[in-house]
């Protein structure tokens, strides 16, 4: 019969075995390719700026990233998709702000807990452009909030779906302007341009990337952008929501990278390293300002604040609209 010394050392040992094989694990990884799970459809916002990102990514980390695309339920499909997903490192998220900051709250039954995730880092940040349909005939903010309170409930928006960062930030310009708008979610973000053009939808509150489109097909209008700079790269005669009147209203929308909560210690510093090398880029970085986007890399520690910061900032925006839970 084993001794209980000799009990104690084999279990030391054993532990020891398996603390050096994961730290080796994590200083050889990757060995293989990545897939990068992104939420929305192609040719969305997170995913233009996704797979600028990851193209540079996969570079560093000497391993092909592959983008898949999984829409649904504002996002939720694919996020939960990632969070049940074994913990390698080999299955990642191209997380956005509305599934993970408000989707538990929001949807029953959405297949993933908050605790299932882990936020590598934020890469991106969009500010909103408040943006027109051409057939509405209104030209400025102070026109559409005129038109909204005269015509209450008349006036849609479309997002990519209920409780996304879009759909939020249509339900916080109904709070600031004390009008009311309805929201109109779609599953593909693709859809929501020719309806904007078409003038069956009438405004959105969207990213770039996701109005670009319309916008330089003359089908529709950018009346301002929701932050403190203009986006001189791209709308540099669209001015910004102080200059139009509305200083309050001040709202940006984050991607970022994320993985199964159980992924090691090691590969998520491997990870949050390669992220942060690969926006330092000047190309990269020329890259997300052709669309908009401003680059907001953290370290572990700071990406897990600032994604508690986030959550109580847009849940409280949705306590705020009264949004109902749905299945």
């Amino acid at each position: 019969m084993m001794s209980k010394k000799r009990a104690l050392f084999a279990a030391w040992l054993g532990a020891a075995m398996l603390a050096a094989a994961g730290g080796a694990h994590g200083q050889s990884y990757p060995t293989r390719p990545i897939t990068v799970i992104v939420p929305y459809a192609g040719g969305s916002a997170s995913d233009v700026v996704s797979r600028v990102l990851f193209e540079r990514m996969s570079t560093i980390l000497g391993q092909t990233i592959v983008v898949e695309n999984k829409p649904g339920a504002g996002g939720n499909v694919g996020t939960a998709q990632v969070a049940k997903a074994t913990p390698d490192g080999y299955t990642l998220l191209g997380m956005a702000a509305g599934p993970v900051t408000t989707g538990l709250m929001l949807y029953n039954n959405i297949g993933f807990e908050a605790k299932d995730l882990v936020l590598i880092s934020p890469f991106a940040s969009f500010t909103v452009v408040i943006t027109v349909s051409d057939k509405l005939g209104v030209k400025s903010v102070k026109e559409l909030i005129e038109r909204a309170k005269k015509e209450p409930g008349a006036l849609n928006y479309g997002s990519v779906g209920i409780g996304s960062s879009q759909h939020l930030a249509g339900e916080y310009f109904s709070q600031i302007t004390g009008t009311k708008l309805t929201h109109v979610p779609y599953r593909n973000i693709a859809q929501f341009g020719p309806d904007l053009m078409e003038g069956r939808v009438q405004l959105g509150f969207s990213w770039y990337p996701n109005v670009a489109g319309p916008l330089s097909a003359k089908g529709a209008t950018a009346l301002a952008v929701a932050g403190d700079k203009r986006l001189t790269a791209v709308l540099p005669d669209t001015p910004t929501t102080t200059e139009a009147g509305l200083p309050d209203y001040k709202v940006d929308g984050w991607f970022g990278l994320g993985a199964p909560s159980g992924v090691s210690k090691e590969i998520q510093q491997k990870l949050n390293a390669a992220l942060l090398e690969a926006l330092k880029d000047p190309k990269l970085l020329a890259s997300f300002e052709k669309i908009g986007a401003v680059q907001i890399g953290k370290n572990l520690e700071e990406s897990r604040k600032f994604w508690d910061d986030e959550t109580i900032k847009y849940r409280q925006i949705v306590t705020n609209a009264g949004i109902k839970r749905i299945d």
